[in-house]
């Protein structure tokens, strides 16, 4: 009788020590999962540029004040018009979003940024459309983990890069 109470009391120190470990395993799980979650939403948002700005004719990449693309980014960051809905990722603005645009050289066959002049992609001053549109963040999107009894002060940038042909095919 002596050996199942000893038994028993250990059971349940053993339980006590592994308890906290599988409490951080488990809030650690949950961290990546958030900002797993991040990444894809920041993904999804410039897939959502990309793609509204490279079917739309006419757009002057060039000039940062054009409202097609301001509407773009507006779009990616409330999911919504320009007066409608709530920023979907907090903190992020429209000013942290860069789109470029690139072209084939036909001499070298290389993918190279267009410069805005009347041979580039100036389309106001008469250049042709881009080949590419890129769109990602200027310097990233900082993300600092959230663990318990794990001073994270650092954070990191999570970089999400689309890369989308003009006509979005």
């Amino acid at each position: 009788m002596r050996r199942r109470r000893t038994q028993g009391g250990s059971s349940l120190l053993e339980a006590t020590l592994f308890l906290p470990i599988v409490a951080m395993l488990l809030w650690g799980m949950i961290e990546f999962a958030r900002i797993t979650y991040t990444y894809y939403t920041l993904h999804k948002m410039l897939q959502t540029v990309a793609r509204y700005t490279a079917n739309q004719p006419g757009l002057n990449f060039c000039d940062a004040g054009d409202v097609q693309l301001v509407q773009a980014k507006t779009l990616a960051l409330r999911g919504a018009g320009e007066s409608g809905g709530i920023d979907i990722v907090t903190g992020l603005t429209a000013d942290q979003i860069l789109i470029r645009v690139e072209r084939v050289d036909p001499d070298t066959a290389q993918v190279a940024e267009c410069d805005c002049s009347s041979t580039g992609c100036d389309i106001a001053q008469g250049g042709r459309n881009p080949d590419f549109i890129v769109v990602s963040f200027t310097d990233g999107f900082s993300v600092r983990p959230n663990i318990p009894f794990f001073n994270a002060t650092e954070s990191f940038a999570l970089r999400p890069l689309i890369r989308m042909p003009v006509g979005g095919n």
